[in-house]
């Protein structure tokens, strides 16, 4: 898995730094996942809240088709 997580770090890293509207929608997407974090880590049962914010973020890749 982590594998997988870092062949696609290194994609997105790639598609960023060669286009400037890459690589604003790129910052934009790592100030939600940082705001999901902040937001998991204030909570009691992180799994749970990791789980319906993987949820969250299913639901709205759904919705964007």
């Amino acid at each position: 898995m982590s594998v997988l997580l870092r062949q696609i770090a290194r994609y997105v890293a790639q598609k960023a730094a060669s286009s400037s509207e890459a690589k604003e929608l790129a910052v934009k997407v790592a100030r939600g996942v940082v705001e999901e974090t902040k937001q998991i880590s204030k909570e009691d049962d992180r799994a749970y809240a990791a789980g319906q914010a993987c949820r969250r973020a299913y639901k709205k890749l759904l919705s964007n088709r």
